[in-house]
């Protein structure tokens, strides 16, 4: 365990999320500059497989556990492993920017005493210590900081950096390793997993079609009776997420929504892109009645390319995004998606 860079790799019953990748593409180009190679960290169910698949996108030594104990994702018992492991032996400590990923981060800056620069989106090395460029002001500056102690510990923005490209020649053997924390231990107890919806998620996607408070102003859409005035309002913004649905399909993206939307129980809070939801880097990012209230820029500025949709010509959004339409996303949305739909011959 001599290398300077290690990463955890987080992972679900043996799939990796993608951003975990991402940061351990970041850590081979950190280790070129420090010495050394890349340890990669993974635990839980089907970490074995993932374990092996590590090698292939770079790392030059992983360790993982799969220890009944360790099978569910616990933020105590993880954090105590990877914290004894890498005390006094790692200079630079990466985790992706998951949920999971800066839970653990925060737990183990606690136990090894040293900071946390979250959420970064740009690395360097200078005079041997690691420079971390990562958004400060709900994303309107940019700054950069240094962590004096050791470990240095850093969350990557999934999508801020290119995944390395998996190379099948790479392989190696995995070391196991044993838990430091006994079941009876563990206070946090895993009951059931419940599925919180399907298609593509907003964390992941290349592609964000994200609705707005502006989902629900279609005057033309009567709602069924007996419904009250608020309930009439969730039903035609239901039909308005329908249409940002079908050209998120169309491009093979997720749907988001403004914390606006999800207050106003339009959609549920796991769609939602922002400051107080999730922070996201997609390659196009399509706004359909949202203003661009600073708390969802925080979220999504960004992303590569964003284009807005919105009747309000003044809308902060505008100043934002490369391409914007003004109009009513009703009358725009579903020629949009047939174009698109005939574009790309689905």
């Amino acid at each position: 365990m001599s290398n300077k860079v290690w990463v955890y790799i987080d992972q679900f019953k043996g799939k990796a999320h993608p951003g975990s990748w991402e940061a351990l593409g970041v850590g081979n180009s950190l280790a070129e500059k420090l010495g050394g190679g890349v340890t990669a960290l993974v635990f839980g169910e089907g970490a074995q497989d993932v374990a092996a698949a590590a090698f292939r996108f770079g790392a030059s030594e992983v360790f993982f556990t799969d220890a009944p104990s360790m099978a569910d994702y616990r933020p105590e018992a993880y954090a105590a492993l990877i914290s004894k492991m890498v005390k006094d032996v790692a200079e630079v400590l990466l985790f992706p920017t998951t949920t999971r990923g800066r839970e653990l981060a925060a737990i183990c800056s606690m136990d090894l005493n040293t900071g946390v620069m979250p959420d970064v989106i740009g690395l360097e090395v200078v005079d041997g210590r690691v420079v971390a460029t990562r958004p400060v002001y709900a994303g309107k500056l940019l700054t950069k900081a240094v962590c004096e102690a050791t470990p240095q510990i850093i969350t990557t923005r999934t999508r801020a950096f290119p995944a390395p490209k998996e190379d099948p020649a790479r392989s190696g053997t995995p070391v196991r390793v044993e838990p430091v924390m006994a079941e009876e231990q563990i206070q946090t107890k895993v009951v059931e997993y419940a599925p919180s919806g399907g298609g593509v998620s907003v964390s992941d996607a290349a592609v964000i079609v994200s609705g707005g408070r502006g989902v629900s102003n279609n005057p033309a859409l009567t709602p069924p009776a007996g419904l009250d005035e608020k309930q009439a309002e969730i039903w035609r913004a239901q039909q308005g997420f329908k249409l940002v649905g079908e050209l998120a399909q169309v491009l093979g993206g997720a749907v988001g929504a403004s914390r606006a939307a999800v207050d106003a129980g339009y959609i549920p809070y796991e769609h939602q892109v922002g400051q107080t939801g999730k922070v996201v880097s997609p390659d196009l990012y399509i706004a359909c009645g949202i203003s661009g209230a600073i708390q969802h820029q925080a979220g999504m500025r960004t992303s590569k390319v964003i284009v807005a949709i919105n009747k309000d010509p003044e809308a902060p959004i505008f100043k934002l995004a490369r391409f914007g339409v003004v109009g009513d996303l009703f009358a725009i949305l579903p020629p949009l998606t047939e174009a698109m739909r005939k574009r790309l011959g689905k």
